[in-house]
């Protein structure tokens, strides 16, 4: 075959290219975009990072560290600036965190969720927000002004009792569980009973500490005041002021994981919580009686409320037991 010249002008003058498929156009060059600059966190942001997790050191704090705390926070901390507040702040954040490390290595936050189950957790809210509206329902209808009060009053006291009530109740269910479990299970829950022990102790400690400190402030107060040394109780005040931190970060996760439950057996926190609300549904009725309103619906009302939380307790057991494979007996 001839290709083009002066014999042949009909023929192009090169071989035809390959086909090699159909025309594909160009392509556009690949476009990253950018990532777009973060607006500075909001104070609520701030004080939310702060809470739910680490708290930085001081010096991090003061440099900017991560996370980076906002204008305004540093704007409200330096509008009393003297020689006295500033100090006092930064010394309370120093002796904040160290109370807040102790007591979250002792009671970590989540540890009363061994496994974390999202429909469980939905149906303890729902139930915990139709018992508020229940209660706040019956004290419209049939509450008197008074009754208002008393409700305000043993909701305080269930605050107070509960630690203490908790610790009595822990060492009964958690001896009834012991005696359920299988033989070759009982050396494993002895040693996280102990490690629960420990930190138990931790808070009694804490507990008991504050009122000798406070009893012996006192005391060094009045003869302070006699021999004019007013700086004799700052001894005192360090450890008083430290162990209070400590209470204020440690109970909320304490009562939640029912002191370290948890690790024990994963059924415990449900357990102690059905029997928890036996135990203040008897200490309300012996406080304050009755719900207000006619007798048919006071003890529906005293019933109803331990009944359904047992219930959801119950219910979360059964699924630890069918999803998870834990038994409460052996």
């Amino acid at each position: 075959m001839s290709f083009g010249g002066p014999n042949n002008p009909y023929q192009p003058p090169y071989p035809p290219p390959p086909n090699t498929g159909p025309y594909i156009p160009p392509q556009p060059y690949p476009y990253f975009p950018q990532p777009r600059p973060q607006p500075p966190a909001s104070l609520w942001g701030t004080v939310s990072g702060l809470r739910g997790a680490e708290w930085p050191p001081l010096r991090d704090l003061l440099r900017g560290g991560r996370p980076r705390v906002h204008g305004c926070v540093w704007a409200f901390l330096l509008l009393p600036c003297t020689w006295f507040v500033v100090p006092a702040l930064m010394a309370g954040y120093v002796f904040a965190r160290s109370a807040r490390v102790r007591a979250h290595r002792l009671f970590p936050p989540r540890a009363h969720r061994l496994y974390d189950d999202p429909y469980v957790r939905r149906l303890q809210k729902t139930r915990a927000m139709s018992a508020a509206l229940m209660t706040l329902g019956l004290l419209i209808v049939y509450g008197k002004p008074e009754d208002f009060g008393q409700a305000q009053e043993q909701y305080m006291m269930r605050l107070v009792v509960t630690p203490p009530l908790l610790l009595l109740s822990a060492p009964v269910v958690i001896a009834v569980l012991f005696r359920w479990a299988p033989s070759h299970a009982r050396p494993h829950m002895g040693q996280r009973v102990r490690a629960a022990g420990k930190a138990a102790l931790w808070y009694v400690g804490a507990v008991t500490a504050i009122p000798l400190i406070m009893g012996g402030v006192f005391l060094l107060e009045r003869e302070s005041a006699s021999a004019d040394a007013p700086w004799a109780t700052v001894p005192l005040m360090v450890p008083l002021f430290w162990l209070l931190f400590f209470l204020v970060f440690a109970t909320g996760p304490a009562v939640r994981s029912g002191f370290n439950a948890a690790e024990v057996h994963a059924a415990l926190p449900a357990l102690l919580t059905g029997t928890l609300v036996w135990e203040f549904a008897l200490i309300s009725l012996a406080a304050g009686g009755l719900p207000p309103g006619p007798p048919l619906i006071q003890v529906l009302a005293f019933l109803c409320g331990p009944a359904s939380v047992s219930a959801v307790a119950w219910w979360e057991i059964r699924r630890l037991s069918t999803r998870h494979g834990v038994l409460l007996r052996g």
